[in-house]
């Protein structure tokens, strides 16, 4: 039987719109403040994007071409598209085939979409960590882009969801690791959809016949609904209970991530995980205070930065973890 190989992260990528939309512009839409902001969720700050000039595709394929360029690969040696996105550009078709598009992918490459919100960029890198370890592919780029401020309720009614979702895009390049112990060691997934109304966008729902009539009737069902002390209380059971496993998986403990890169879905939930994972403030990398929660591109966004910045290095133990809405949650564990 053949040995599996391992993948690792060749390349990393991001891109923001260039609008900054501090907690200062949103006081008068949301009846709200600054303060009341940062104290729940940590963020001072987001992006929202440029009608005509931001696109989900075209965000993605921004981030792609900074890693690719990293990875030192051409486009259209990529065979393989992974995109995770909850706000893709069409009803159908994904995005995928448009960042192929975008980048100018002529070789018929696939390209497949992940539906998993918050966890989404991890479950594309499980997905595109399994290609690569079978030998099906050699060079697979995995992307999580969204674009939020669109579909959000900007009155008070919407306050405790508003606050927090911004607009952004990273990428990673998977490639077979050429060293034992090197890359991608083990990915974790889970969902338990008992929970799945508690953080949910219920239109437009496919189960009505008149759906456009409905939507018409109710247009409040087009914003996003939470429960958000619930979804915090599942999400700090859940974060380290998948980072947990991770290391146990891989014979480590907690003491020996050099860096934990979580989703960032709200700075209290990471120091919540911080604080009981035992980890330093130099070994948790925390951006939401800039870009608010971007969902599937939180991770990617998060790792590039961490990445530019020099805080991960060669060697480097690297957790990456997840929680949001289905109820889904995952994680990955890379010797970097």
């Amino acid at each position: 039987m053949a040995t599996l190989r391992q993948s690792y992260i060749a390349g990393v990528g991001h891109y923001v719109p260039s609008r900054v939309v501090k907690n200062a512009e949103l006081e008068p839409l949301l009846n709200t403040s600054d303060a009341w902001i940062q104290e729940r969720t940590g963020i001072q700050e987001r992006r929202w994007f440029e009608e005509g000039k931001d696109t989900t595709a075209n965000m993605g394929a921004n981030a792609a071409r900074k890693a690719l360029e990293m990875a030192g690969v051409a486009a259209n040696d990529v065979q393989l598209i992974v995109f995770a996105t909850l706000s893709p550009d069409y009803f159908f078709p994904g995005s995928g085939v448009l960042l192929q598009r975008e980048l100018g992918i002529n070789n018929n490459a696939p390209a497949l979409d992940v539906r998993n919100q918050c966890s989404g960029f991890i479950y594309a890198l499980s997905v595109a960590d399994q290609f690569v370890r079978t030998g099906m592919y050699d060079t697979v780029l995995v992307v999580g882009s969204e674009i939020h401020s669109s579909g959000l309720d900007k009155s008070p009614n919407g306050r405790g969801v508003s606050v927090i979702f911004g607009d952004g895009a990273g990428a990673v390049v998977l490639r077979p690791s050429t060293e034992e112990g090197q890359g991608i060691l083990s990915t974790h997934l889970h969902s338990q959809g008992e929970h799945a109304e508690e953080l949910i966008v219920k239109e437009p729902s496919s189960n009505r016949e008149e759906r456009l009539q409905y939507i018409l009737d109710n247009p409040q069902d087009l914003f996003p609904i939470m429960n958000g002390q619930n979804v915090f209380k599942h999400a700090v059971v859940r974060f380290p209970q998948v980072i947990k496993e991770a290391l146990d998986q891989n014979g480590f403990q907690p003491t020996d991530i050099d860096m934990l890169i979580p989703h960032q879905a709200n700075l209290r939930i990471t120091q919540y995980v911080q604080q009981k994972m035992g980890l330093s403030d130099d070994k948790v990398f925390s951006n939401i205070q800039r870009y608010g929660n971007t969902t599937a591109a939180s991770v990617p966004i998060a790792l590039s930065e961490a990445v530019q910045e020099g805080k991960i290095k060669r060697g480097d133990l690297v957790c990456l973890a997840a929680f949001g809405s289905g109820f889904t949650w995952a994680s990955a564990l890379i010797k970097w």
